[in-house]
């Protein structure tokens, strides 16, 4: 998720760790068994619809020294004189920030140790210096790769706290998110915010790379945190729907998900598919294209209704996993799942009648956005429809934050950038024939995502020593991988990010 917790001024405008590799993920399931294969409405060897299905939940602690050639900068702390300024000044802008939010910060140990806040989560800065030295010289990167290697942490189930505390502390931050660092610093961040590397951008020299550094990682490791459909976005529970109406017009906002109903994820991630399918019309003899296929739940459910689905993706491990579910479940006839960039795509006689697309955009980048809905525009017959989800921001802070490099950049989803519905709106007023609809054909729902991001982070730590470990993964991936479900929940959690359904239809 993007994110805009803002640094002192660096050393220099682009530092060499703005620029440094890709952290090598892919290295951590180089030696694992051969994939177990997923098949439709069953995962390869446990349940992961249930929480506790795989056994005790725990958060590996870090190791004593990460290993340099997957994590090539989680052992270069920033020292000299300079860094030693930007730490003072991250400490004092830190301790500010504590003092004003219902949070507790424990600094240090011993009888020098320090509480900041004003009472809540508990943050625990375990190596002070180390901590302070990392954000002052890289922000949020800093700030997220310090959890990596346990510079500081959230107290453990030893100490009374569950696995959800890292997000409940996020969240408390998330909540305040633009207004943590003061606002003449934010008008000079141009200035010294890191810029995303050139290798990131999402052209189309580099998209398979950006795709294959996350969905190529291992089916396995998807097996052991999603539901039986293999769905890796937002679920939808039960729910009422609200109208609203925001800058863009009126829509409707799904009322916050009980979890104590027990509503199964997979059955939530179920209506969330349905509930689109029927957004863009889809039917028995419609032509569908399909941009993003993940593991196939999508295009499965259409050919059920009667449609032929062309779906393409960019990931080899998702089109593999797919296309054997397909011809599991005898849609072979139906559904083509091909390794094609969106740009790429071509369109049948006559257009497709349907477009869909599932947090696919968020991977486009904005320098690509009108290019996407271009391409959509084109290949959509003139009576067609479109239904994307989207996880979205808002409209400003998409503005001052589209040219940041952040910790989801460098190790989760390089090249992505979450847009604004109002830059969609924009864009595709401004560049296609396409008309966002509005009322009830648009639907908020973020607080479903904190859930279902609760229930992925369960379902991985449940999985992390019985599973995830036989894939060759390291404590450092598995404290990363739980930094971003619970950063990223922390973001729909407090409202600053969220996810919608959008359709559109030719204007």
């Amino acid at each position: 998720m993007t994110s805009e917790m803002t640094s002192p001024p660096p050393a220099n405008p682009e530092p060499p760790h703005a620029g440094s590799a890709l952290p090598d993920l892919a290295a951590e399931g180089r030696h694992r068994a051969e994939p177990a294969v997923a098949r439709p409405g069953q995962t390869a060897e446990h349940d992961t619809d249930r929480p506790d299905a795989a056994g005790t939940t725990y958060v590996p602690a870090p190791p004593a020294r990460s290993d340099v050639q997957r994590w090539p900068d989680l052992d270069d702390v920033p020292t000299g004189p300079r860094a030693a300024t930007y730490a003072r000044v991250a400490r004092g802008l830190f301790h500010g920030i504590a003092n004003r939010l219902d949070l507790t910060v424990r600094v240090g140990d011993g009888p020098d140790a320090q509480v900041w806040g004003r009472g809540g989560p508990v943050m625990v800065v375990r190596r002070p210096d180390e901590f302070f030295a990392r954000v002052g010289r890289h922000g949020l990167i800093g700030f997220g790769e310090a959890y990596l290697v346990g510079a500081w942490d959230v107290p453990g189930e030893d100490e009374g706290a569950t696995p959800g505390a890292l997000g409940e502390l996020l969240t408390v931050l998330a909540a305040q998110m633009p207004n943590l660092v003061p606002q003449w610093m934010q008008r000079l961040r141009k200035a010294y915010v890191m810029r995303p590397p050139a290798f990131q951008v999402s052209s189309k020299s580099n998209s398979r790379a950006n795709i294959a550094h996350h969905y190529d990682l291992s089916n396995d490791l998807f097996t052991a945190f999603l539901d039986p459909t293999m769905s890796y976005s937002s679920a939808l529970f039960e729910h009422q729907e609200i109208p609203r109406t925001d800058a863009v017009g009126p829509l409707v906002v799904a009322t916050a998900p009980d979890a104590r109903l027990g509503e199964p994820l997979a059955d939530a991630q179920a209506a969330k598919i349905e509930r689109l399918l029927d957004a863009a019309g889809v039917t028995e003899g419609s032509r569908v294209l399909e941009i993003g296929t993940g593991w196939g739940e999508l295009a499965l459910r259409a050919a059920r209704r009667g449609a032929t689905v062309h779906s393409v993706t960019l990931s080899s491990e998702q089109q593999s996993l797919a296309r054997t579910r397909v011809a599991e479940a005898g849609y072979a006839d139906r559904v083509s799942v091909e390794l094609c960039d969106y740009r790429d795509v071509e369109a049948p006689e006559g257009g497709y009648d349907a477009v869909v697309s599932v947090e696919m955009v968020e991977a486009v980048g904005h320098e690509y956005w009108t290019t996407y809905f271009q391409k959509i525009d084109e290949v959509l017959a003139p009576h067609g429809r479109v239904g994307i989800q989207a996880i979205v921001m808002p409209h400003d802070r998409m503005l001052a934050t589209r040219s940041t490099y952040t910790w989801i950049h460098k190790y989760i989803f390089p090249g992505g950038m979450l847009p604004s519905v109002q830059v969609i709106d924009e864009v595709t007023r401004s560049a296609t024939s396409l008309r966002l609809a509005d009322g009830v054909d648009r639907l908020s729902f973020g607080g479903h995502y904190a859930e279902t991001l609760r229930l992925w982070d369960e379902n991985f730590l449940a999985s992390w020593e019985s599973h995830v470990t036989g894939l060759g993964f390291d404590a450092t991936f598995a404290r990363m991988w739980h930094f971003y479900l619970e950063y990223s929940r922390a973001g729909f959690a407090s409202g600053y990010i969220d996810v919608q359904q959008l359709v559109f239809t030719k204007g």
